[in-house]
């Protein structure tokens, strides 16, 4: 029988739902696989101990006072856990993450008194936690192999939203591209303000895609055994990267439509008039029909910029257009709803009721 379950398990972990796995846990299941990963952070960041300014005779002596109190606080715990000094540990609970997270963050802090550093350092560890929860708890690359493999039938069935969408979205996305303000806007912004408004409309579109989640998890559920709420949001996020993988492909698609018609007519006399110079080329210029195109940095920010709006566009269009959900999402649905059968199937195997 055990043979059996973990055949299920493997297809659980292979469609991007490990929480199906009955008795999965963080503690063992998750960071006990990332212990490597961490202890060689835990180590590197003994570099908080050290300072530019000081002499190597002085470095050397805070980096053996950084690995004793390192040493020290993991070998107590251990002792605490009734393990060896130096074992690593087969289970990682909240207090082995808060060491990892905060006892490297003091080094800085007691040797040389940087406050930011500390932060720094600690914040640094946090995020680590939640990208490793991510992709080893939730199953993150395996749902994006899940997803992609969704992704050629997805516009299959979303050619019909595309041709009543794309002629609107044309229309609008040419009216923007050929606007003076258009390039004096994203010509002219600081990178890092170029960064922050993608990330704007990113939040913006996923907050669209996932307004509608709860809603299909429960009809996905159906009469089926009940979930606990960190599988309804591993369902979720199945589905999200699913339709979000997609509005980035159709975002991608019309960047580089632009990228190619901008290049065709949009000239440097055009470009200097509009924004003051003749914009900084990326490459050599390419002679076609008796013209040079030439791709810019600036024609690559319009593009980008265009994009974005589309892809927010197209998110909510998708989202609002009866047939996208009706052949889109049931393909989805469908696909996920034989992984509800297994599970439905593993349980009973197992003679056990789902946890909550």
């Amino acid at each position: 029988m055990r043979v059996e379950l973990e055949a299920y398990e493997r297809r659980f972990r292979s469609a991007g739902l490990p929480l199906f796995i009955e008795g999965w846990n963080a503690s063992e299941d998750v960071f006990t696989r990332a212990v490597p990963l961490f202890a060689l952070v835990f180590v590197g960041e003994l570099l908080g101990a050290l300072d530019r300014d000081w002499s190597v005779w002085a470095n050397l002596a805070a980096g053996v006072g950084g690995l004793a109190i390192l040493l020290s606080g993991f070998g107590l715990l251990n002792v605490a856990r009734r393990r060896r000094f130096f074992e690593l540990p087969h289970r990682v609970g909240r207090v082995e993450l808060a060491i990892f997270v905060i006892l490297p963050a003091l080094l800085p802090l007691i040797f040389s008194g940087q406050v930011v550093s500390a932060l720094v350092t600690a914040a640094a560890n946090l995020a680590l936690l939640g990208l490793v929860y991510l992709v080893i708890g939730f199953g993150f690359v395996f749902i994006l192999r899940w997803a992609a493999r969704q992704l050629p039938e997805g516009f299959t069935a979303s050619l019909a939203v595309l041709a009543r969408a794309v002629p609107l979205l044309l229309v609008f996305s040419l009216v923007l591209f050929i606007n003076t303000e258009m390039w004096q806007v994203f010509s002219l912004m600081p990178r890092a303000y170029l960064l922050a408004v993608a990330g704007l409309l990113a939040l913006v579109a996923g907050a669209f895609l996932v307004g509608r989640l709860p809603r299909e998890v429960v009809r996905l559920q159906g009469d089926g055994p009940a979930l606990n709420p960190r599988q309804r949001v591993n369902v979720g996020l199945v589905m999200f990267v699913s339709q979000a993988l997609q509005v980035l492909v159709v975002s991608l698609a019309m960047a580089g439509f632009f990228v190619v018609f901008g290049a065709l007519t949009i000239g440097p006399e055009v470009r200097e008039s509009w924004i003051g110079s003749r914009g900084s080329a990326l490459g050599p210029s390419l002679e076609l029909l008796g013209g040079r195109l030439t791709v810019t940095e600036e024609l690559l920010r319009v593009s980008g910029a265009i994009a974005a709006f589309g892809g927010v566009y197209y998110a909510i269009a998708v989202l609002t257009d009866s047939t996208y959900r009706e052949e889109f999402l049931e393909d989805i649905v469908g696909e996920l709803r034989d992984t509800f059968a297994l599970r439905a199937e593993y349980l009973a195997l197992r003679g056990s009721s789902p946890r909550t």
